[in-house]
């Protein structure tokens, strides 16, 4: 391949980010070459910038986007998760992680934990893989990548972020579901940024009623313009309180999805479960202070306590196939402004500063020019 390809690298804290062309790039077999639409900055693409999160540099981040295949290897083409054959022309969201299929793990139905796992946005750039992430022209996709088409008339700002919030939300509702039905049943969601708000409005579709907690009245306000029935501040009795107001809740939740990572939320949560509930942990992802569990309550009240970190590629599919349905239409709003692709120095400054909401980056589109294999 050659064309105008670029990507902004990453290459440590308070050095600032690098225009990096790539003039070439040879697709093998299985890999496929996508155009970048439109990228959002995740909330861990802010703490990477900021030093909170170590990142290997030089960096290409951005892992949540949508884009087009403009380019395919050679042999057979792969498939989507669903079966269909990728080809060029196609709008299409990809997963954050490559698993290798073969390990132990992935044997076992863990292949978001694979012991060889590659991720866009996380991996330092390398020759052959210098498009390894979504805050770029293009990406490539590597074999593997689970690959999910979308539909033409969906706004990119609804799509991108299926490949990371959405998805996410989808594998957290679907450790839930595998315990406890979520219709008819009071979910809590503790932290409404962009996966509590995703939480909220994927749950309330199935049928749940949910309470909604934040320190930030902001996000609160926002839960309930998504479906929560309750809002609660964050706090213990906040919690206490919006269970409550609510009949069904006054016993405690059912399902509980805690996506802050503040362990004073899942001290809370453990607190406040109906017998047989279960809470399931997203936001602790960083270490951390420890929180009490008490193994007698525990056992006694018939607790499920799950951990869910990445996502399983079916996970992808429901993330689309959610989005898909008019109910989420709404979370479209929740990408706020958009900036240029070289403009990212001033988009991770809003991104800062508005961590409830995604900042998005567009690229300007740039044709490739597709050579034979090894021309």
């Amino acid at each position: 391949m050659t064309g105008a390809m670029e990507a902004q690298v990453f290459r440590g804290v308070g050095v600032p980010f690098e225009t990096v062309a790539v003039p070439e790039l040879e697709l093998a077999h299985g890999e496929v070459l996508v155009s970048v639409e439109l990228a959002t900055i995740c909330g861990s693409d802010v703490h990477t910038v900021q030093g909170a999160r170590p990142g290997p540099v030089p960096l290409v981040l951005g892992h949540e986007q949508v884009g087009r295949v403009v380019a395919i290897g050679p042999g057979r083409a792969p498939r989507t998760v669903d079966g269909t054959t990728v080809a060029v022309g196609q709008r299409v969201v990809w997963g954050v992680a490559i698993d290798c299929g073969r390990c132990r793990y992935c044997h076992a139905g863990l292949p978001q934990k694979c012991a060889t796992l590659r991720k866009y946005g996380h991996a330092r750039m390398a020759r052959g893989w210098e498009l390894s992430g979504g805050f770029a022209s293009h990406v490539h996709l590597r074999a593997r990548t689970p690959i999910v088409a979308v539909a033409e008339d969906a706004p990119a700002e609804l799509l991108a972020p299926a490949s990371c919030s959405t998805a996410t939300v989808m594998a957290a509702l679907d450790a839930a579901r595998r315990i406890r039905p979520l219709a008819g049943a009071v979910v809590a969601i503790s932290g409404c940024g962009m996966l509590g708000l995703t939480a909220v409005a994927a749950a309330v579709a199935e049928g749940a009623t949910v309470v909604a907690t934040d320190p930030d009245r902001e996000r609160r306000a926002s839960a309930q313009e998504f479906g929560a029935a309750s809002v609660g501040d964050g706090t213990a009795e906040g919690l206490a309180q919006a269970l409550r107001r609510i009949p069904a809740g006054r016993g405690g939740y059912h399902v509980a999805l805690e996506l802050s990572g503040a362990p004073s939320a899942v001290q809370s949560l453990l607190g406040a479960a109906d017998l047989g509930a279960v809470l399931v942990l997203v936001g602790s992802v960083s270490p951390t202070s420890t929180v009490a569990v008490d193994p007698e309550a525990v056992v006694r009240r018939l607790l499920t306590i799950r951990g869910v970190h990445n996502y399983a590629p079916e996970h992808l599919l429901q993330a689309v196939r959610f989005l898909e349905r008019p109910e989420a239409a709404p979370l479209a709003e929740l990408v706020g402004d958009i900036h240029p692709l070289d403009g990212i120095e001033s988009a991770m400054l809003h991104a800062r500063a508005h961590s409830s909401v995604r900042v998005g980056l567009r690229p300007d589109p740039r044709p490739v020019k597709v050579l034979p294999l090894g021309g």
